[in-house]
């Protein structure tokens, strides 16, 4: 005789399911669930590169203005140096003009002594080497005779009257000018003579020529108009 499980059938024999798992119908519902996360992340990419966009542009709108301050820099650094050399060019210009001004009465004797004879010996080759050296520097002597007066590089100390000249004229130097390039550091002192008040300015050649035949004409027109 065979003994039976009390309480064992074919129900029992199925395994309890828990209330909380899930079942077959449910299986579709998760299955769908990643697709949508799936969908949505597109959105998320997008907002990270707008974000990098806005980043690169205030990047790039940092870095103009970095540019543009170092420009702006350089090219006053270009005008200080500029200027820097304008400046220490100019204070040279006036240092040598004011060591010059100081040795041009030893060239107005050492030029005396020359006319005179009187430059000589030790003395000349002395006299010799301070001009080369002078004229290194940049001093140059003007003032002729001859040439026209001009008030701007000549200081007239006489004046006088003469038949033969035209207009204002340089007739003597009496201390000669000296420059340093366009800078005049001391204007020739001359001897000026003037055309003789009343004197007129003599013709030109042809035209005295034109005007001596007229007058023959007009002598040999007289007997005809009689």
């Amino acid at each position: 005789m065979t003994e039976e499980t009390p309480g064992f059938d074919e129900q029992s024999q199925q395994p309890d399911v828990p209330s909380g798992a899930p079942t077959d119908d449910a299986e579709p519902k998760a299955a769908a669930t990643p697709s949508a996360e799936e969908g949505a992340a597109p959105a998320g990419d997008t907002d990270q590169n707008a974000a990098l966009v806005a980043q690169l542009d205030q990047a790039r709108t940092a870095l103009n203005e970095r540019t543009a301050d170092l420009q702006r820099l350089q090219a006053e650094f270009q005008n200080y140096r500029r200027r820097v050399e304008r400046d220490r060019v100019a204070v040279k210009e006036v240092a040598v003009a004011n060591l010059l001004t100081e040795l041009l009465p030893v060239l107005d004797d050492i030029g005396r002594a020359r006319e005179h004879g009187e430059l000589v010996g030790g003395f000349k080759s002395v006299a010799e080497s301070l001009e080369t050296t002078v004229a290194k520097l940049g001093l140059q002597q003007f003032g002729k005779e001859g040439e026209s007066f001009d008030p701007t590089i000549h200081e007239a100390l006489m004046h006088s009257y003469a038949p033969d000249v035209t207009e204002t004229t340089c007739v003597a130097i009496l201390q000669p000018g000296y420059r340093i390039g366009e800078r005049t550091i001391r204007p020739a002192r001359v001897a000026v003579a003037e055309p003789q008040p009343g004197a007129q300015t003599p013709l030109p050649a042809e035209e005295g020529t034109e005007a001596q035949d007229g007058s023959e004409n007009k002598e040999s027109g007289g007997p005809d108009e009689g």
